[in-house]
Parts: structure tokens; sequence; C-alpha cells
């Protein structure tokens, strides 16, 4: 029973590194995993309100503000892109990013479903 304990509080902690942002902790380097939308989404409207193009640099993010900039820099080969808060999601609990695909092949290969990213936020 403790073991359960144990480890259900583990779980806990190591998510809130995916899910929390605290005014303290908005600007800090954040490290995750990106994936990219797939081209059925082109068209439709994001949860700004926006309409979804795979060409524009944009990216969901659950809990960050609709508009914020943030650099995205791919761990594997360190290219980096800047793109556009404009959706929420990725709705796994692996991943802190969804970018368009056009920001996706910027920085990594479409062959590859997720990269490991850190990101941050620009002006």
């Amino acid at each position: 029973m403790m073991k359960r304990f144990i480890l259900v509080i583990i779980m806990m902690i190591s998510t809130l590194g995916v899910y929390s942002f605290t005014a303290n902790t908005l600007d800090a380097k954040k490290t995750s995993y990106a994936s990219y939308y797939h081209d059925k989404f082109n068209g439709r409207k994001t949860a700004s309100g926006e309409i979804f193009s795979n060409s524009k640099f944009t990216a969901a993010n659950r809990t960050l503000p609709f508009g914020t900039n943030i650099r995205v820099t791919n761990l594997n080969n360190g290219k980096q892109v800047i793109v556009k808060i404009n959706d929420r999601g990725p709705f796994h609990a692996s991943r802190a990013l969804d970018i368009s695909k056009a920001a996706f092949d910027e920085i990594g290969d479409t062959n590859h479903g997720t990269i490991p990213v850190e990101y941050e936020i620009v002006d």
C-alpha cells in the first residue's frame, strides 16, 4: 500500500512540470516534447478563433496565453523556431506543444512524430 502511495505521489510531481505555469515561472525555459498538426486541421478554427494553417508558424499549448510568442529549440540538433500560441493542446501528458508542420519542418523531420524540445517566451 505504501509503495503504491509513493508511486502516485512521484507520478503527480513529475506531471507538474508539464502542467504548471505560475507567474514566477512563466518566463523560465521548459523542456518537453513537441508534435505537429496533421493536415486535416487546415482551415479549422483554433481555440483562439483564428483559422489554422499548417504553413504558418503557430502552436498549441494548454496554458500559455493566446498571442504569446515562444522560441522552440530542438534538443537533438539545436535548431530553433519562433511560434505564436493560438490554440489549446496537446491533450497528451507527455507533450507540451503541438506546432504547425511548417514550424516543425524548420527544426525537425516530420518522419518523426515528436521531438524533444526546450521552449521559452520571447518578446
